[in-house]
């Protein structure tokens, strides 16, 4: 069940390491579209533009703690590259602390600053009922989006790929019969399909925690690292924090794009909602092809194998870029009738505006696809600040040109053109930025 990624043929290892995590975040993904999904179709377009917006928001939140999880598990996976126990043990207990610390204030805050949120989203009042009854359930799941990440992380880091997926597969088909039962059978609307969706990510939060506890040597023996070194504790912190502000700024600029859709209305709120579900669930393989790819750069640069690392560069770059076209066929192809399973057939317009988006993201998943091999490729080699980098040149694009091409007589589709201009310069600093910097990259390499 655990796999070395320093042995072992280079692109089958990369791959059957990659397939549990891509099946995992499929099935983490089906949370918020259950809710969405069910909602839209049995409760109607208001409800389905207050907990599309609200999934905009969760996403931003959660990157936080998923940050500082994937900035810990590059570090987990060097210790475990270069067979330093200690170093492992002590990293465990350092991150721990620290990313509990954040996901506590965190839910305060989110708490604290709930009827904040619609002057920043731009919230028309007839949605802000719904999402404000749909967030105030929404939040308190925090804490186990801590537990199940923090693990899964760790699980990842040394090769384990498939617990995580184990938990996600329960806790996912249980969000989608607790949806049902909350939302159809007892009637409870948003608030159902909230409470669903926090007792499934406590599941997997708890589930998670008490599999990895009881089952992974790397935890036990840690009372001589409960001491925490400072000089640990900021590796921690300088691996976490930036691959944290890193996934922060790409969904801050999400949500920022939100607000300025959430000015055009429910009916473009509400096909953004569906539209955004289908181009996550889409990309999502790239995404953690992207994951997969840097847990096995990270593991052979603990190793210090550059003919390894050379051959999963070249390998990745082509697997992603293959399947990037395949995804992007297939939804220009199927557009309308994927809307379709979120809105009704005679919400029209909502449908119409959705497939407009999706025609114009849909040709471009290749650019994006390349994106995530590069944040994976810098995380892995000790440089999460260029992920920031590139995350910024990303993001600013499309916040900027979404709020400029606006403005012009394209409007919304303004917006939509925005993204994959974004993915195409941020694509081009990172190549030519690691081209140039090659030898200062990899050391050690002939």
């Amino acid at each position: 069940m655990n796999q070395d990624l320093t042995r072992g043929p280079v692109m089958r290892s990369m791959l059957l390491f990659a397939i549990p995590m891509i099946l995992g975040d499929l099935l983490q993904q089906c949370y918020n579209v259950a809710d969405t999904l069910i909602v839209g179709r049995f409760v109607g377009t208001g409800a389905l533009a207050a907990v599309g917006s609200s999934y905009s928001l969760m996403t931003f939140l959660t990157s936080i703690l998923l940050g500082l999880c994937m900035g810990s598990g590059a570090l987990f996976s060097m210790h475990f590259g270069r067979r330093d126990a200690d170093g492992l043990r002590e990293s465990l207990v350092s991150s721990f602390v620290l990313i509990a610390a954040v996901a506590a204030a965190l839910s305060a805050a989110s708490f604290a600053c709930l009827d904040l949120i619609r002057v920043f989203l731009q919230v028309p009042a007839e949605v802000w009922g719904l999402m404000r009854a749909y967030l105030a359930i929404i939040f308190a799941g925090i804490p186990a989006v801590f537990l199940y990440n923090y693990f899964a992380s760790f699980l990842r880091a040394v090769g384990n790929s498939v617990v995580p997926l184990a938990f996600l597969a329960v806790s996912a088909c249980l969000n989608i019969a607790l949806d049902l039962w909350f939302v159809l059978g007892l009637g409870r609307g948003v608030a159902g399909a909230a409470e669903a969706t926090v007792i499934a990510q406590y599941v997997s939060g708890v589930g998670i925690a008490a599999y990895a506890l009881a089952r992974r040597s790397e935890f036990r023996g840690l009372g001589r690292h409960l001491r925490i070194r400072a000089a640990c504790l900021r590796e921690v912190a300088s691996y976490s924090f930036l691959t944290c502000l890193q996934q922060s700024v790409m969904n801050l600029g999400i949500l920022m794009v939100q607000g300025l859709v959430n000015s055009f209305g429910p009916t473009i709120m509400a096909a953004f909602a569906a539209a955004v579900k289908i181009d996550s669930f889409a990309y999502l393989p790239v995404q953690d092809f992207g994951n997969a790819f840097s847990t096995f750069i990270a593991q052979n640069y603990g190793a210090k194998q550059p003919e390894r690392i050379r051959a999963g560069l070249k390998g990745a770059a082509a697997a992603s870029v293959g399947f990037g076209a395949v995804l992007s066929a297939a939804v220009w192809f199927f557009a309308a009738p994927l809307m379709g399973l979120f809105v009704d057939a005679g919400e029209a317009a909502v449908i119409a505006e959705g497939v407009r988006y999706l025609h114009i993201e849909g040709a471009f998943y290749y650019g994006i696809g390349c994106l995530f091999l590069l944040y994976g490729l810098y995380r892995a080699l000790g440089r999460p600040g260029m992920s920031v980098v590139l995350t910024v040149i990303s993001l600013g694009t499309r916040v900027a040109l979404a709020y400029l091409l606006s403005a012009t007589p394209l409007g919304v589709t303004g917006i939509w053109w925005a993204v994959p201009i974004g993915w195409a310069l941020a694509d081009a600093a990172g190549i030519g930025w690691y081209l140039a910097r090659k030898k200062q990259l990899l050391p050690w390499a002939d």
